[in-house]
């Protein structure tokens, strides 16, 4: 059974009496119903944050319509705030290197309708995965990235992902470090999955530092990429536990797993507009 066509509001402000009186007044002033919300308050920070689901059908306007009449709340309280529309998907553009297991992941999710978005296009350092892609009538883009001609090769990620109007683009184990560059002009659409349970064990092989330092569990992060290595704010982790039997081969084998499951949550919350962003940190509403 297909959903229902939905709006979706987020914002957050300064946090003050009657935010939620004043969106949830302006909808139902104009017969809007409200299917979902969610809020939090930021007491350190002082800011509040929301998500609203409206039923499309149920307003008079649409999402230009609904900017338009908006605007002069938004304005009183300071609002960033952004409305969305089910009915658009969001194009995904997905990067990758040799690491398969993420991708296959996520097109079999996307192939099922279980990741309801458009993938316009794979970009990838390497041909290994073309045959694959393309059986899913995803067009491959062959980019290799040289140290030579590091920044001509971004540039050309960047120009595939305007051409392919990408709203976010997901490092599905991608093992280069993008270009400062990348990373500020797209900053909160790039999503990145990182085999470790950030902070700890940054970097490459953080499976064989976790063993050298016999930890008891190991995890994976997904998070929004910044020019920072490994720090942007992270959306989504989850852990497993290890034991000294476990080998280093055992680890790899269990988070594979582990970073499968993230990256595909994360990038759900984040496509379904549930993840608000605050400097370093995020309010996720799942």
């Amino acid at each position: 059974m297909t959903s229902p066509r939905r709006y979706t509001l987020s914002l957050s402000c300064p946090d003050r009496v009657g935010v939620v009186a004043a969106v949830s007044g302006f909808i139902a002033s104009h017969q809007g119903w409200i299917v979902e919300a969610q809020h939090h308050a930021d007491q350190t920070a002082q800011r509040f944050f929301m998500r609203q689901e409206i039923l499309a059908d149920s307003l008079p306007f649409d999402l230009g319509g609904f900017r338009e009449k908006f605007g002069a709340i938004a304005y009183e309280f300071q609002m960033n705030w952004k409305i969305t529309d089910s009915a658009q998907k969001k194009r995904v553009v997905i990067l990758v290197s040799k690491p398969e297991h993420c991708l296959y992941d996520l097109l079999s999710r996307w192939h099922s309708g279980e990741l309801d978005v458009e993938i316009p296009g794979v970009v990838s350092n390497h041909e290994t995965c073309r045959r694959f892609v393309e059986w899913h009538d995803i067009p491959y883009y062959y980019v290799p990235v040289k140290s030579e001609t590091r920044q001509q090769d971004f540039d050309k990620v960047m120009h595939l992902f305007e051409t392919m109007q990408g709203d976010v683009m997901v490092l599905a184990r991608y093992m280069q470090i993008l270009s400062p560059e990348v990373c500020d002009r797209y900053l909160g659409q790039i999503i990145n999955i990182h085999h470790s349970f950030l902070p700890s064990f940054i970097g490459a092989k953080p499976y064989h530092q976790a063993y050298d330092r016999g930890v008891k569990l190991i995890g994976a992060t997904c998070h929004y990429v910044t020019s920072d290595l490994d720090e942007g704010p992270i959306i989504d982790q989850d852990v497993i536990r290890i034991d000294h039997s476990d080998s280093i081969d055992d680890l790899v084998r269990y988070g594979k797993d582990i970073e499968k499951t993230v990256l595909a949550r994360g990038l759900r919350y984040h496509v379904e507009d549930r993840v608000l962003l605050h400097g370093h940190k995020t309010v996720v509403f799942r």
